[in-house]
């Protein structure tokens, strides 16, 4: 038994740290995909399913099967872009599934090559893991870029939205459902320090009033991607994300992080 748990957590490692941290912020500054000129509508997608089935006993099996999927579409006819992101990831051991989580996201940046622009969103998300299922999220923000230039970008973004999430208390059988109304700000650079280097790191900090705490509740989110293109075919990419919540809606893990180093090889 003992074997087959190191197994387990062998495979589980490798196939999570596919995948990021399950922060409840969506990074969609990193996940925006640049314009190309000659195309107003862009598309990218990837796809995996794995199984998996081994055991020294006939009487013990393992069994695991997972899937992911992750679509980001902008369509870009203008001054306005439109951006559609969509995530899955699921993971069962046996009969129990393990993890579950995805989110859908919509968004319109108006006015997207000024230098003061706009945008309004909507987002469904679920994590199952950690007991969420549904968070709804509603609003919009001011984007101002602060400085453009062939190498860098730094934004500014200010907003607020409204958010309505159920959570499943981890110690009891009861549910917990929240409503809030919370100024979301972040602040995104993106640099290319060399031929060879490219960096981009994005903030966020969201805060809202609890009126049954009579707090402030806060989070915290971040993220660093750093590339290195070593040859014309071969590529190290490194990233951290982190997120932090003081006061959590139920008792769960207050800070969750991410390291991921990866290699990629242009054939």
């Amino acid at each position: 038994m003992k074997t087959h748990f190191r197994q387990l957590i062998i495979v589980m490692v490798l196939l999570l740290s596919m995948s990021e941290a399950r922060g409840q912020i969506l990074n969609i500054e990193r996940m925006r995909l640049k314009k190309d000129t000659a195309k107003a509508l862009l598309i990218k997608g990837t796809a995996g399913f794995n199984i998996f089935n081994r055991s020294a006993a006939a009487d013990d099996p393992v069994n695991l099967i997972g899937h992911n999927l992750l679509i980001n579409a902008a369509y870009i006819p203008g001054k306005h872009s439109y951006i559609f992101i969509g995530r899955s990831d699921y993971l069962k051991i046996n009969d129990s599934p393990f993890l579950n989580f995805g989110f859908l996201h919509g968004r319109v940046n108006f006015l997207r090559d000024e230098k003061f622009n706009y945008e309004v969103f909507v987002q469904y998300s679920y994590d199952n893991f950690r007991g969420l299922d549904p968070r709804m999220i509603v609003g919009g923000s001011v984007r101002h870029r602060l400085i453009q230039s062939k190498t860098s970008d730094l934004i500014l973004g200010i907003g607020g939205f409204y958010e309505n999430e159920l959570w499943e208390h981890p110690l009891e059988e009861n549910n917990v459902r929240v409503q809030f109304l919370k100024s979301s700000n972040y602040i995104s650079f993106r640099t290319t320090l060399s031929e060879y280097v490219d960096l981009n790191m994005v903030h966020y900090y969201q805060v809202g009033y609890d009126r049954g705490l009579e707090q402030f509740r806060h989070r915290i989110n971040s993220n660093i991607n750093f590339n290195t293109k070593i040859t014309d075919r071969f590529s190290l990419n490194n990233a951290f994300e982190m997120s932090y919540e003081d006061k959590p809606i139920v008792p769960v893990t207050k800070f969750i992080f991410s390291f991921n180093l990866g290699m990629s090889l242009d054939l």
